[in-house]
């Protein structure tokens, strides 16, 4: 039954050993095609240059794979030693890294070279959106002093049309000093009202030109067609949002509105009390002075608020830096685990194949040391014996004298001998077949 198995193998051995050729020969090839497809996007020069280059690149990736896995295919499942194999498994470490480092990431780049651009412009918008976004933010927060400015400026107004009215501050109509005073600091507010309106129509009108250019890029991004061209249109519109997001960042009122709320406060001017009579001139002072500690209040609080929104993270500077498509495959490698997985595993694939042929032969290996002498000689090699045999009869040298005293002589230790040992015991092991 042993012996059975063992021939079965070695006739399975040589069965595949021309299938075993032609996989590492196609294998080469297809490894050989996608290098060409990746070391092109790589070269720069004319049109002709760069095809040359990239074929004898490819060409020599092909033969260094294929003869590479034919030596690993050829000797490693004949190496039995521990320290030997060790050895042999070291080299095909050292082989497998070499044939990733020259070949593996350039298919990866033919497989996954154009969905890795795109993904680096993908990425790329969305980091300008955010940009955009923020700045857009950092613009309009000064809006949001807007309602208060609106109120401080419409209690100074109703204030003045009340005292002219009705005497509501000082007890006596007219439009005095503090009429005067009180029109000054509302027609103030409303100055300043009116900048922070007009810098929102800016804003917007930024804003709508990035939008605009964000999705022109997206637009880029999934287009049909060669992803070289779709790139450079892409660079031209990052220049161009780039600038709309520092317009942004530089149309913010924020400064304006500090300055003029220290204004209020530093630059109050309050007139001299105008009333002929002594008592209305006292009252006179006395609101001014209450209109003072309001305007000082107010200016604080707005300059406050206008520290607050600068102190906000200004949009970082960012630069698009454009990629080939192999420094894409390298820079989001985890987006691409399967078109990775598939070219490594056009070049590696054969090692499955020398470790099948490195465990058929260690199977037929253990199966003919457990077998018998007389099952393991072939026929030819009995054929070979009998005719030796008859050699030594027919020179008249009896054989199993001779076997004896080749035996007493192994025995006494003595080394010089001229008679052939013919103990089939010792016989070296039978040359396998080719792997």
């Amino acid at each position: 039954m042993a012996l059975g198995a063992s021939h079965r193998l070695q006739d399975g051995v040589l069965a595949v050993e021309t299938m075993t050729r032609f996989a590492l020969a196609v294998l080469a090839l297809a490894s050989g095609v996608y290098t060409y497809l990746g070391v092109r996007s790589l070269l720069d020069g004319s049109p002709t240059a760069v095809f040359f280059a990239a074929i004898i690149y490819s060409a020599s990736v092909s033969v260094a794979i294929y003869a590479f896995w034919s030596y690993m295919a050829r000797f490693y499942p004949h190496v039995t030693g521990a320290a030997s194999r060790g050895a042999m498994i070291g080299v095909m470490a050292l082989g497998c890294a070499m044939i990733i480092a020259m070949s593996s990431w350039l298919n990866a780049a033919a497989l996954a070279g154009s969905a890795a651009l795109e993904q680096h412009l993908a990425e790329t918008v969305q980091d300008y959106t955010a940009d955009l976004d923020q700045a857009h933010q950092n613009a309009l927060a000064a809006q949001s002093l807007l309602p208060d400015i609106q109120r401080t400026s419409e209690r100074f107004s109703r204030l003045a049309d009340d005292e002219r009215q009705n005497g509501a501050l000082t007890g006596t109509t007219g439009s005095g000093s503090v009429v005067q005073l009180l029109t000054q600091m509302s027609a103030q507010l409303t100055e300043l009202e009116t900048g922070i309106a007009a810098s929102r129509e800016r804003v917007t009108t930024l804003f709508d030109q990035g939008r605009a250019h964000l999705a022109t890029m997206r637009t880029l991004v999934s287009a049909p067609g060669a992803v070289a061209p779709r790139s450079d249109d892409f660079s031209a519109e990052v220049v161009a949002l780039s600038g709309v997001i520092t317009s942004l960042e530089q149309t913010s009122i924020a400064p304006s509105v500090k300055r003029a709320a220290e204004d209020l406060s530093l630059g109050f001017i309050a007139p001299v009390a105008d009333g002929r009579a002594a008592d209305l001139a006292d009252r006179q002072d006395q609101v001014m002075q209450t209109i003072r500690a309001s305007v000082s209040a107010q200016s604080q609080v707005l300059s406050q608020a206008a520290d607050d929104i600068l102190a906000r993270e200004p949009v970082a500077e960012r630069r698009f830096v454009p990629l080939s498509s192999a420094e894409a495959v390298l820079r989001y490698a985890a987006d691409f685990i399967p078109a990775w997985a598939g070219a490594i595993s056009i070049d590696l694939l054969p090692a499955v194949l020398v470790f099948i042929l490195a465990v058929v032969h260690g199977a037929i290996r253990r199966q003919e040391e457990r077998m018998p002498f007389a099952q393991r000689i072939t026929a030819a090699e009995l054929l070979e014996a009998l005719e030796v045999q008859r050699a030594l009869g027919r020179q008249g040298i009896d054989v199993e004298q001779a076997l004896k005293a080749a035996e007493t002589e192994d025995e006494h230790g003595r080394a010089d001998s001229n008679i052939t040992s013919l103990d089939m015991s010792a016989k070296a092991p039978r040359k396998g077949p080719p792997a």
